[in-house]
Parts: C-alpha cells; sequence; structure tokens
C-alpha cells in the first residue's frame, strides 16, 4: 500500500459533515416521499425508522470500525482483514465508477435547470421541453447517435468542479466543500419548505403525505420499501464511508457519529416529503385533481413535475431556482464521495500521488460519462444502469460484505470492541444481532423480491436485448472488474500481522456468526493486529500510517 502519510480530518465536526454530505443525495429529495407515500403515508415511518435502527445504524456503525481500524480504503481494509475479501473492496470500487459516471450527468442537468428557472424555459410544456428540447431522447433505447451540447459542457464544468476539491484533498478539499454545501442545502431547503406551506393546497398534500394506512404494515412490499430507503440513502455498501472512516483519528466517536449521520439524514428525508408534498398539494389544487394524480418520483418528479408547479405559482423563479440549486448541493457532496472511494483505492494499490490519481480517474470518469451518458441515448442507459446496479450490484455487495464478516469471518465481536474503544454509546448484542441475522436476511429478501418482479416482467418495459448489456451487464461486469482487480499486485504489500487474534471475552458470544472462532477449513483466523496493540493503532497509527495528517505534509 501507499507510503504516503494518510491525511485526516481537521476535526469531527469535519467529518459529521463529509458523512452527512455523502448520504444526503438526490434520492432523498425525490425518491423517499414518493416512497412513504406509496407504502402507507404516516404509517410507513414506523418500518421505517424500525429499519434505521435494526439495519441503517447497525451497518453504518460496521463500515466507520472496519474504516479506522484498517485505516485504508475499501480494497486495502478488506485486503487488511482477509486477504481474499479484497475482492469485495474492489467491486464497491467499480460500483461506485458506475454510479458516478451516470449520477454526473444527472448532476449537470440540475445546473442547467437553475439557469432555465431564471426565464422559465421550458414554457407551458416542461415534458416536451425535458424529454424531447433539452435530452432529445427520442430514439430506441440502446441507440446513441449524437452528443446533447448542452449536457455535454454542462458535465465538463461539474467534473472540473469536483476533480478541483479532490485534487485539494480530504481536509482542504472534501471536508471544506462540505461545510459549505450542506449548509447552504439546508438553508436552501428550508426556505423553500416555508415558501410551499404558504401555498394553496399544501394542507391537502401534507394530509396525503402523512394520513397513515395502518393496513399497509400488514404488507411485505412496505417492510421490503423501508429497508430498501434506509439502505440506500445512509450510502452504506458503496465504501464510502469505510473510506471516509479511515481519515478519523483512533479517539473519534464511532457510534455517536454513526447516531449523528443517520438522524441527520432521516431528518431532511422528511423535511424533503414535507416540502415535496407542500407543492403537490399546490398542484392538484391549481388542476382541479386529487393528489393523488400528481404523485411521482425520481427524474419525472425533478424535471417534469416541478417545473409545471415552478410556472403555475407566485414567484416561481426563484421557487424553482432554490430547488434546483438544493438539488446542486444534495448531488455535488454525493458525487464528490462517490469519486474519492475510487481515488483512495487507486492511490494505495499503486504508490501514486494525489494528483495523479485524481487526473486519471476524473479522465476516465469525465471520458465514460460523456460518452455513454451526455448523448440522445443517455437517458435510458440512465434508467437501467440505476436499477440494476443499484438492486443487483450494490445489495448483494452488502450482503456479500456482511455474511464474510459476520458468519465466516466472525469478525463482530473484534469491531464492536474497536467502536466502544472510544463510543461514548457502547455497542450491546444487539448489535450482533442485526448485522448477522436481521439485516443479511432483510438484504436476501429485497433481493428474492425484486428478482421476482424482474422475471416477471422487463423493467421499464425495456426490450430483453438493451437489458442483457445495459443492465445485466452492468451489474456484473462490476463483480467481474472486482475480482480481476483483486488478483493485481500491490505497489507494496502490508506488514506481516500476529497469525493468530484473539477476541476479547467482553465481546464473544452474541448473534450467529459473532463467536469468535477461526473460520472453517482455514486452519487459522485471517490475521489482523489485536484491538489496543501498538500494531492496531493503540498509539495512533496504523501499519502504513506514520502519524502525520495533511496539515503537516
Amino acid at each position: 500500500m501507499s507510503a504516503q502519510p494518510r491525511e485526516q480530518w481537521s476535526t469531527r465536526a469535519g467529518f459529521l459533515f463529509a458523512a452527512i454530505g455523502s448520504a444526503v443525495g438526490l434520492g432523498n429529495i425525490w425518491r423517499f416521499p414518493a416512497v412513504a407515500y406509496d407504502a402507507g403515508g404516516g404509517a410507513f415511518l414506523l418500518p421505517y425508522l424500525i429499519a434505521l435502527l435494526t439495519a441503517g445504524i447497525p451497518l453504518l456503525i460496521l463500515e466507520y470500525t472496519i474504516g479506522r481500524r484498517y485505516r485504508a480504503s475499501a480494497p486495502g481494509s478488506f485486503r487488511r482483514m482477509w486477504r481474499p475479501a479484497e475482492a469485495l473492496g474492489w467491486w464497491q470500487v467499480a460500483i461506485c465508477f458506475v454510479i458516478a459516471a451516470y449520477y454526473s450527468v444527472i448532476l449537470a442537468w440540475a445546473v442547467r435547470y437553475v439557469g432555465f428557472s431564471v426565464n422559465l424555459s421550458w414554457g407551458d410544456d416542461p415534458n416536451g421541453y425535458f424529454f424531447n428540447e433539452f435530452l432529445r431522447a427520442e430514439g430506441e433505447p440502446g441507440t446513441i447517435t449524437s452528443f446533447v451540447p448542452g449536457v455535454v459542457w454542462t458535465l465538463l464544468a461539474v467534473w472540473l468542479v469536483a476533480l478541483v476539491v479532490l485534487w485539494l484533498g480530504v481536509r482542504r478539499g472534501i471536508e471544506w466543500c462540505n461545510r459549505i454545501f450542506i449548509p447552504l442545502l439546508v438553508a436552501f431547503f428550508l426556505i423553500l419548505v416555508v415558501r410551499a406551506l404558504t401555498l394553496d393546497g399544501a394542507l391537502d398534500g401534507l394530509d396525503a403525505f402523512f394520513r397513515p394506512d395502518w393496513g399497509a404494515l400488514t404488507d411485505s412490499g412496505v417492510w421490503i420499501a423501508a429497508y430498501g430507503q434506509i439502505f440506500f440513502s445512509l450510502s452504506v455498501g458503496f465504501g464510502a464511508m469505510i473510506t471516509y472512516a479511515s481519515y478519523l483519528n483512533r479517539k473519534a466517536d464511532l457510534t455517536g457519529s454513526a447516531l449523528a449521520v443517520s438522524f441527520s439524514n432521516c431528518s431532511f428525508e422528511l423535511l424533503a416529503g414535507i416540502g415535496v408534498f407542500a407543492v403537490l398539494g399546490f398542484m392538484a389544487a391549481q388542476s382541479g385533481v386529487p393528489v393523488d394524480d400528481v404523485v411521482s418520483e425520481g427524474i419525472g418528479l425533478a424535471f417534469v413535475a416541478f417545473p409545471q408547479i415552478v410556472s403555475q405559482m407566485p414567484a416561481g423563479a426563484f421557487f424553482g431556482v432554490l430547488f434546483f440549486a438544493s438539488l446542486v448541493a444534495a448531488g455535488l457532496t454525493s458525487l464528490i464521495s462517490l469519486v474519492q472511494v475510487i481515488v483512495a483505492a487507486v492511490q494505495e494499490h499503486t504508490g501514486i500521488s494525489r494528483t495523479r490519481a485524481v487526473l486519471i480517474i476524473g479522465g476516465a470518469l469525465t471520458v465514460t460519462s460523456t460518452g455513454l451518458f451526455a448523448t440522445d441515448g443517455g437517458l435510458y442507459l440512465i434508467d437501467a444502469a440505476d436499477h440494476f446496479i443499484n438492486s443487483y450490484g450494490l445489495t448483494l455487495a452488502a450482503l456479500a460484505v456482511l455474511i464474510t464478516v459476520s458468519w465466516y469471518l466472525r469478525k463482530l465481536p473484534q469491531q464492536q470492541v474497536e467502536a466502544d474503544s472510544s463510543s461514548s454509546v457502547r455497542l450491546g448484542a444487539w448489535w450482533r444481532l442485526c448485522l448477522g441475522v436481521i439485516t443479511p436476511v432483510v438484504l436476501g429478501w429485497m433481493m428474492v423480491d425484486s428478482l421476482t418482479g424482474e422475471f416477471q416482467e422487463n423493467y421499464g418495459g425495456f426490450p430483453t436485448s438493451f437489458l442483457l448489456w445495459g443492465g445485466w451487464g452492468v451489474a456484473a461486469g462490476a463483480l467481474l472488474v472486482g475480482v480481476l482487480l483483486s488478483l493485481l499486485p500491490w505497489k507494496r504489500d502490508d506488514p506481516p500481522t500476529p497469525e493468530n487474534e484473539p477476541v476479547p471475552a467482553t465481546a464473544a458470544g452474541g448473534a450467529a456468526g459473532a463467536t469468535g472462532a477461526a473460520p472453517p477449513g482455514t486452519g487459522a483466523r485471517p490475521a489482523d493486529p489485536p484491538a489496543g496493540s501498538p500494531d492496531a493503532g493503540g498509539a495512533g497509527r496504523s501499519s502504513d500510517d506514520d502519524g502525520t495528517t495533511e496539515g503537516s505534509r
């Protein structure tokens, strides 16, 4: 691994801003409100809270402990835990590459729509303007005939900003970017929500959003939706939280940080739900239809429904600028976290400087996003790639990590000690139970449920031939790339570590796979330093960390 000094966050607040920036993204604004509405309204908050406590927070704590203990990127951390597990980290890196490539394009759309809002460029037909005039998405899925100039130039500007932030480093770039954009995002959205609540019909929209349908709680699909929303909205499973936690000092409060990030993320989702449904209520009142008829999510909500609302409301231009500026702020911080996962992995694996890593990865991502997604066929590719990489890439990768860490390697007791060593809130058997039993079962259930629907009907009504390469091929390709990258030698190997790792008696026992015994068939536990030993960072350093921080270089 790289012999360069490892950077650190300047303060715990800096880490929290960055982690919240990674978690709060476009999905919080355009996905959560519709999911909550469809899954029982106010009643959905119960399974949502249970999912947060039994899956979201436990998994977030686990990723924090892995990142801080092994002081490396996702591939490096899993490699130090157990060398064959390195492939899991590279799988996450490949997933981040795919998501960053198309996520940046959606961010470019939002940037353009900030300008479009000033003079309401979409006119009387926001739907036709977005799909036909702006994106020129008139061809068949899978066909690319031309670039979309308005998207290409904006996309290049987005990448320039993101790569400059990454080039500046963890402390001077990522941390300060999030310190600026997260408060701006909250301020913009608070203004937007206050304005939305004053609109005619706003209360009808809120009533539709919060009215509980208690019968929905007996529907298994509602619970799957709750766990899926928590899982995707907290940025777990990407390797982002492992990477960010690797820049923490040894005294950082991991459990407290996970609680702060989780509840901040969920609070913003509720705020987004209030704002979105207040304006949907206004749209329903203006159109003379029930709120049910105007509810939408995703791209349709952001780039079709909201422009239509902006055109109808007083001072709509100001409202539109605030909304799309909020999308830009939320999207940029999430995009930076995705690319940092890749940059950190490449930098450590090859030993090159941050500047070279950012240029290489940034160049590859810019070419990919421009060549595939900033085209007249880009919308279809984004839709298919997003669905399959999330449903069968991200979910399956997270399930593989949990099975490896909790069932095969039985590392949960060790990771619990890592968290408890510096956290104000100590973990108990509930944490090992959640990660050893509940979360793997739920993720497996989500996979089976999703596959069942997939085989009944083609996603989005797309042709099978297109889905084979634009959907299934993308998800399978990320896994293949992860395995192949794990076979490449590192620039510098890890130093030797103790072969047998003792598990503290206070943490033994608990959930399935948390017994502390050696994995079957290996002869010895995959080695890494025991918690609290000098090699494990008890003196504030790791095997590749010389104790310096970015500010002292």
